[in-house]
């Protein structure tokens, strides 16, 4: 599976955390994975293991992303936008595998595809501000 189809399963995964409480996450990590076409155990494993990490960090990631934002913080941002956005941030951040400018055009064809019509210029915004 190409890192770009992994990425999206990872945005697909914590896009569940918007409406999942925190004790129902291990068994929507385990729905999800069994939903999802056969994969292969080096990708299940990638998947779990980032999710995972992006996850243990959402508190961080969402300082930063209100540290340099201006009317726009977590609470108010599409879940979709927002999901897309901590997904890059972190791998801006925490993931040495990711080139920064890699994160962020991953994350505009993202909000292409799963966010609004303004979705990409706010999602490249938000990530210029915080590179």
């Amino acid at each position: 599976m190409s890192r770009r189809e992994l990425r999206e399963r990872i945005f697909k995964m914590l896009f569940r955390v918007e409406f999942h409480p925190e004790s129902e996450m291990k068994e929507q990590l385990k729905v999800f994975l069994e939903e999802n076409e056969p994969m292969d155990e080096e990708d299940e494993n990638y998947i779990r293991q980032k999710y995972e990490a992006v996850k243990e960090k959402l508190t961080e990631i969402d300082e930063n992303i209100n540290a340099h934002t201006t009317g726009w913080k977590t609470d108010r941002m599409g879940k979709a936008e927002l999901t897309i956005i901590r997904l890059a941030v972190y791998e801006m951040l925490y993931d040495e595998d990711v080139p920064t400018s890699v994160a962020i055009n991953e994350a505009v064809e993202l909000a292409k595809k799963y966010g609004t019509d303004e979705a990409p210029a706010f999602v490249n915004g938000v990530l210029a501000k915080i590179a």
